[in-house]
C-alpha cells in the first residue's frame, strides 16, 4: 500500500510540474475513503492547505485513482479557452484554403465562403474542396494564371527563371 502511495505522490509531483505550478509541494493533495454509509465519502488533506487558492487540488481516490477539483470559473476559462482555439484552428484551415487558390480579394472569398459554411449542415467541413467549389462558381473572385499572356513557346517555369 505504501508504495501504491509513493506512486501516485510521484504522479502528483510529475501533473504539478507539467501544469507549472510555482510549488508543487504546496499542492493542495487530498485521499478520498468510503465510509460505511455507501452515499458519504471522506476527504483527508494529505498535503497543502485547505485556504489554497492554487487549483487544481488532487484527488486520489480508494482505487488510487488521481482526480482534479477545480472551480466553475477554471472550468468556465477552460471551456472559453477551448471554443477560442476552435474558432482559431477553423480560421487557419480556411484561410489557407483560400490563399492556396490565389485569391484576387480575401475578404470576398471569405465572406463567400462563411455563408456557405453556415448553409451548411454538416459539422465537418473539407475546406479544400469548399474553396474550390466557390472557385467554379464565382471564377471571378480568383486569378486564373491561364489568363496571362504568355508568348508562344514559353512555359511559365521558363518565365520564373529569367526573372
Amino acid at each position: 500500500m505504501v508504495k501504491k502511495r509513493k506512486k501516485e505522490y510521484s504522479m502528483i509531483d510529475k501533473i504539478s510540474k507539467s501544469l507549472q505550478l510555482s510549488n508543487h509541494k504546496e499542492q493542495t493533495v487530498l485521499e478520498m475513503h468510503a465510509s460505511e454509509d455507501e452515499n458519504v465519502k471522506t476527504l483527508r488533506l494529505k498535503r497543502g492547505s485547505w485556504k489554497s487558492k492554487k487549483e487544481p487540488w488532487l484527488v486520489i481516490d480508494d482505487n488510487q485513482k488521481v482526480h482534479a477539483l477545480i472551480s466553475m470559473d477554471a472550468m468556465h476559462k477552460i471551456v472559453e479557452n477551448f471554443k477560442q482555439m476552435e474558432q482559431d484552428a477553423f480560421a487557419l484551415k480556411l484561410e489557407k484554403s483560400i490563399l492556396q487558390q490565389l485569391p484576387i480579394d480575401f475578404q470576398d472569398v471569405w465572406t463567400v465562403a462563411m455563408k456557405e459554411v453556415q448553409k451548411s449542415k454538416k459539422t465537418e467541413i473539407n475546406f479544400d474542396r469548399l474553396i474550390k467549389k466557390i472557385k467554379q462558381e464565382h471564377p471571378n473572385l480568383f486569378l486564373n494564371l491561364k489568363d496571362f499572356y504568355m508568348p508562344e513557346g514559353i512555359t511559365m517555369m521558363q518565365s520564373f527563371e529569367s526573372e
